[in-house]
């Protein structure tokens, strides 16, 4: 990467991060205070005033800061026009959105910078928790300030998130060899574990979105684990189809190699 690059990434930290900070201090607004809540996609998915708020926040700051960015969010109407920009942000104003209906402190607001079809810079922001993770495609990821890397390979048990239904097809070899987590209902927040050596891994279930993704897709990358598809291969965002099949995060090219082949049976 040029320098140039990566100093634009850089400013684009500075720019998401300060965006993300103003957009979870309005959702904490909210927080355990009933907001109102609508569900859509056929009462499937909640979405609540919170949710709303803190994406209009995201909008009015970075749409103004980059009026040449393409625009994704998960509260936002898509724009087909965003395929034509080689640039845009991507957003979930609050990953977790069930958690923070119930009063669960483990949701974050999403924001990354795409360039043709990669993160480039990324920040999660978890108010409840005081959390800040971020990374650009040339620097560390760093949670609060502070250099952060995933687990090292090891021998035994891994940690695992993973749905009990997947890990019971499983054979018996490999289901002994994994220590499943207790569920964390935000996927983005469930990746950062793996980026700063909480866990070992997660699985991720078919029609996750690129909202979900992005940001913590490049933290975990910076800080040195991947998130792949079952054929071992990088995301792409800004297509035109925003949801993915079965992925995996994994701290270890071995452990993303030993699920997906499994799953792939």
């Amino acid at each position: 990467m040029s320098e140039a690059s990566a100093a634009r990434w850089q400013d684009d930290l500075h720019l998401i991060v300060d965006a993300a900070k103003q957009a979870g201090q309005v959702a904490l607004g909210y927080f355990n205070q009933a907001p109102e809540v609508w569900w859509k996609n056929e009462g499937r998915s909640p979405v609540s005033a919170a949710d709303f708020a803190a994406n209009e926040t995201l909008e009015a700051v970075l749409r103004a800061a980059r009026p040449d960015y393409g625009w994704l969010s998960e509260e936002t109407d898509d724009d087909e026009q965003r395929l034509s920009r080689s640039t845009l942000f991507i957003i979930d104003p609050i990953d977790g959105t069930r958690a923070f209906i119930g009063g669960l402190n483990l949701w974050c607001v999403s924001v990354a910078v795409v360039h043709d079809g990669r993160p480039v810079a990324g920040v999660l922001y978890a108010p409840a928790l005081n959390e800040l993770y971020e990374a650009t495609a040339s620097s560390v990821a760093r949670k609060n300030g502070e250099v952060i890397t995933v687990s090292a390979p090891q021998q035994g048990t891994s940690r695992f998130a993973i749905a009990e239904d997947v890990l019971a097809g499983f054979p018996d070899e490999l289901r002994t060899r994994i220590e499943r987590v207790k569920h964390v209902p935000s996927l983005a927040y469930r990746i950062a574990m793996v980026a700063d050596g909480r866990i070992d891994g997660t699985f991720v279930k078919r029609n996750s979105h690129d909202w979900d993704l992005a940001a913590a897709d490049l933290i975990l990358e910076r800080a040195g684990g991947r998130l792949v598809d079952l054929a071992g291969r990088d995301v792409i965002y800004n297509r035109p189809r925003v949801s993915h099949d079965e992925l995996c995060a994994a701290s270890h090219s071995e452990l993303n190699d030993l699920i997906t082949r499994t799953v792939r049976r």
